[in-house]
């Protein structure tokens, strides 16, 4: 399917709501993200459409039913909130807000992604107005990501049900040690929050983020003062000054080429043949080799699939991917022969051509298809790079409406695998049937898999969940879904001259948030930061698809919006000051 045929079903996702003319951002070149976030992120139901909320009686209780019922609840979590569980303006975190944060990403047009929430049955006060009670349709494993990407301000909306238009200035209001001051497409200002209460009080006057596409030179110039950049080759050599120093720490961002293969879209990989048979001739040690290994700072190529090493990785899973052999023979079987040219044509006479979207500037992406475009030429396939800027074109617009056949990009995922189930289910493919929501960017879609995911999200004990997950990676793998390259080392680098105590949290699924402890070396009351995909004010719904981009989430959602959890530099997750004690999780 061409390019202006996919377009077209993104604009038919902004013709179903106008809301999201104005929401139409996405994930980054960590993205999740992601997170985005994949960042960010994640059961659902079997039904592709997310389940329409119920007014409340009341601001103290509500439930999340849709037409046909979630059935009775099964699962319960009790936050017990802290005396720092307030807003900028001094009122308390409540019920309300909880209630608000359910609707918003179920009712929204555009909302995200709906899994975990779409199995809350209701949100309730408990014992006082400082205990929320949310019962669950299901015994729901990765409860500490609930609300994650931050809880909203329920009296800042007329409509909770419908937040697409609510963030024309930004995220206004703040549960956090921060609050926005300003935002522009040069410069997004944060500054200490005045109604903050809890001990990370911050020790600068102002947190200030611009542009820094080339982020070492503005950092040797003195016109930034950290930045935290994708490793690359050479990094080290650009970043060599006496006024400047840098870190790196591995985390739970991983690269990896994707295989675009909705069968409704009807691009090359759709056709499972010729996905096999690209898939086998990628050398991806020769990949890593070539592009990864000289600043790869001794990590080894990923072979867990989409997740960073840990329990969850089965090192196994996409070892040995290479057999140009195999590719051949696979193809020949199917009917497909060489012409002249060396390319393969399938039975019908044609030359599919493969699209191979990166974000332009990125010079490891580009110097990747430098390297494999005329290797995958020589071996008979048609292949162009098909690039365009990160932010809005590949990360706002194309990406989420699958609008490439191959991709290579980042996902910065927090430390639980409930991610792949919003990245990876049938249910998650953006379609009008499901108003375009859901973050599984390769349509993608398993039975099998879907299963083991959703049973992944069910399951208590974690022997068994480990199991749940690897298998659904190894559908992954046979189903050729993708190649995983890198686990990346994040890297944070400064002036020596003008802050210090930057590096504690490089490995954290939040980054870099913890500016409330860095120091003004310089005395000048602010602290720069080079953004190397600055988030614009264009997109600032951090419910809709902008909060698919890190560096959205990283410098707004993360630094505002308050959270049951906060996770932590060695991949595991912590009350955050907003409670005054671990949740009671309880199967009822």
């Amino acid at each position: 399917m061409n390019t202006t045929t996919r377009r077209g079903r993104k604009v038919l996702a902004l013709a179903a709501s106008s809301a999201l003319i104005l929401a139409a951002c996405g994930s980054d070149d960590d993205g999740g993200a992601s997170d985005t976030s994949a960042t960010e992120d994640t059961e659902a139901p079997d039904s592709t459409e997310a389940p329409d909320s119920t007014e409340a009686p009341d601001d103290t209780t509500g439930t999340t039913d849709g037409e046909e019922g979630l059935g009775e609840p099964v699962f319960q979590v009790t936050y017990e909130l802290s005396d720092n569980a307030v807003w900028n303006d001094g009122s308390p975190i409540t019920v309300a807000d909880f209630q608000c944060t359910v609707d918003a990403t179920l009712n929204t047009p555009g909302s995200l992604s709906t899994t975990g929430v779409d199995q809350i049955t209701s949100v309730a006060e408990g014992a006082s107005d400082k205990e929320i009670v949310v019962q669950m349709a299901t015994a729901y494993a990765p409860y500490k990501t609930l609300f994650g990407s931050g809880l909203l301000k329920a009296d800042e909306f007329e409509d909770c049900n419908d937040v697409s238009e609510d963030f024309g200035e930004g995220i206004t209001f703040s549960g956090r040690e921060w609050i926005l001051d300003s935002w522009s497409p040069e410069q997004l200002v944060m500054v200490p929050n005045p109604g903050y209460t809890g001990e990370k009080v911050p020790g600068v006057e102002r947190m200030v983020f611009v542009p820094a596409e080339d982020g070492p030179t503005l950092l040797k110039s003195g016109a930034v003062d950290f930045i935290y950049p994708q490793a690359y080759t050479g990094i080290d050599a650009e970043l060599a000054d006496p006024n400047v120093a840098f870190d790196a720490a591995p985390g739970g961002a991983f690269e990896a080429l994707y295989f675009q293969q909705d069968p409704a879209l009807g691009g090359p990989f759709s056709d499972p043949v010729y996905r096999e048979a690209f898939f086998k001739s990628i050398d991806m040690q020769g990949l890593y080799d070539q592009i990864y290994a000289p600043f790869a700072q001794g990590i080894p190529l990923l072979t867990c699939g989409p997740i960073a090493p840990g329990p969850y990785c089965d090192e196994e899973a996409f070892v040995d991917t290479y057999d140009p052999e195999g590719a051949a023979q696979v193809l020949t079987d199917a009917g497909w022969t060489q012409g002249g040219d060396g390319k393969w044509t399938n039975p019908d006479g044609e030359v599919p051509q493969v699209r191979w979207m990166v974000n332009t500037g990125n010079t490891r992406r580009e110097s990747a298809q430098a390297y494999l475009i005329p290797l995958l030429t020589a071996a008979g396939f048609d292949v162009i790079a098909d690039n365009c800027e990160a932010l809005p074109c590949v990360f706002e617009t194309r990406l989420p409406a699958l609008d490439y056949d191959m991709a290579m990009y980042i996902s910065t995922v927090a430390p639980d695998p409930s991610y792949l189930v919003a990245t990876n289910r049938c249910d998650q493919i953006p379609s009008e049937e499901n108003n375009f929501q859901g973050q599984n960017s390769t349509g993608w879609c398993n039975a099998e898999a879907d299963e083991l995911l959703a049973a992944s999200d069910n399951e208590l004990d974690e022997a068994a969940r480990i199991d749940e997950i690897k298998g659904a990676i190894a559908l992954m793998r046979d189903d050729y879904v993708l190649l995983p390259t890198l686990q990346f080392p994040n890297i944070g680098a400064y002036r020596t001259d003008k802050v210090a105590n930057t590096q504690a949290e490089l490995a954290n699924y939040r980054a870099v948030n913890d500016w409330y402890q860095w120091e003004d070396v310089d005395g000048d009351g602010q602290i720069v930061f080079g953004a190397e995909q600055f988030p614009g004010p264009d997109c600032p719904n951090p419910v809709t698809e902008c909060s698919n981009s890190s560096w959205f989430v990283w410098l707004t959602s993360f630094a505002l919006l308050p959270a049951p959890f906060d996770s932590t530099a060695d991949g595991t997750f912590v009350i955050s000051e907003m409670l005054a004690s671990e949740p009671v999780i309880e199967e009822l």
